[in-house]
């Protein structure tokens, strides 16, 4: 049993959605700070495990929260804490890690692709293999929200393709992961995101709550397991 999962919001509205109802389901200790309202990573022997959401900012921010996020992150991985990045949380572990931060070839906003159909995870070879994915199969539907990619190492794992933007989901070890895509998003949490982010704003609001609805339940199991999975993985570490 963990001692305590600490969870890094890097903007008040993206909280983790799914991952809490898991561990409020499992009954596992967690607490949650906000790193944009000056709140921060506490001591390293203060938690076992770490997950870092997603918001607006860049990893490649050069202010003061960003700066002491990506050493945060760092110092937990090297450390040897389990750790889970969602979208700006995978682009801070790969930043932290040594790898890069660049623009995309086109933003990832919503369920649907700018190149047509649903937005979707392929996984590599690696993937299939990764215990990060028992009992999903090789390819899910997922929800996006992001402008920025990363470059990876050769020390990295690239475990999930998507349709524009190659590199999806990445693991730095056996027990730190990255996940691009939201799968976290739970019904009332898209609805503030509809009604705060200036990306989300901007597209068809009608068509992205279609998507949901048509999409949740699959959406919401598969994102539970992953949760799960990544528990598993954490506490037999």
């Amino acid at each position: 049993m963990p001692k305590e999962i600490l969870i890094a919001k890097n903007i008040t509205r993206e909280g983790p959605g799914l991952i809490e109802e898991v561990l409020q389901e499992e009954s596992l200790p967690y607490r949650i700070v906000d790193l944009s309202q000056g709140q921060a990573i506490t001591a390293q022997d203060s938690f076992d495990i770490l997950v870092v959401m997603g918001g607006p900012d860049s990893a490649n921010d050069k202010t003061q929260k960003m700066q002491a996020e990506i050493q945060s992150v760092e110092e937990a991985i090297k450390s040897g804490k389990p750790f889970l990045g969602v979208c700006l949380g995978l682009q801070v572990m790969v930043k932290a890690m040594g790898g890069e931060v660049v623009k995309g070839s086109a933003p990832e906003i919503g369920f649907r692709s700018q190149s047509g159909g649903f937005n979707a995870i392929n996984l590599t070879i690696d993937g299939k293999n990764d215990p990060l994915f028992t009992g999903l199969g090789s390819t899910f539907r997922v929800f996006h929200l992001h402008g920025e990619t990363v470059n990876l190492t050769p020390q990295m794992k690239l475990l999930g393709t998507g349709r524009d933007v190659d590199n999806q989901i990445v693991r730095v070890g056996t027990k730190a992961y990255g996940i691009q895509c939201h799968f976290e998003l739970t019904g009332e949490m898209l609805e503030t995101w509809l009604a705060q982010d200036d990306d989300l704003k901007a597209q068809d609001q009608g068509q992205i709550r279609s998507d949901f609805a048509a999409n949740r339940a699959k959406y919401t199991q598969v994102g539970k397991k992953l949760v799960r999975n990544f528990l598993e993985i954490a506490q037999a570490a």
